[in-house]
């Protein structure tokens, strides 16, 4: 699957990216992200596969747990829950 941030969705975040936060106009609060999730958000472009996202992030951080796939996976679902993210034009699922 490629994402895309939702049409809806407005961002703010600090200069270096390390924190940023997430409103979907229809939602109450906002969600912010920090640490790897604020990676993910970044890797989120509308060309990249949820498997190229993975890459880049076991390129990054150490998978000590073995479970970086499920959590990725896990983290983008909630994402797309709250209306965040939402498949790219031509995405297939």
């Amino acid at each position: 699957m490629i994402w895309q941030h939702g049409r809806l969705t407005a961002e703010v975040c600090t200069q270096r990216r390390a924190r940023v936060a997430l409103l979907h106009l229809d939602a109450a609060r906002p969600v912010v992200l920090e640490g790897p999730a604020a990676v993910i958000w970044d890797l989120i472009d509308g060309q990249r596969s949820e498997q190229d996202i993975l890459n880049e992030l076991e390129a990054t951080f150490v998978d000590q747990s073995g479970q970086m796939q499920v959590q990725v996976e896990d983290f983008l679902a909630g994402l797309e829950a709250q209306r965040l993210i939402e498949a790219a034009p031509g995405a297939a699922r």
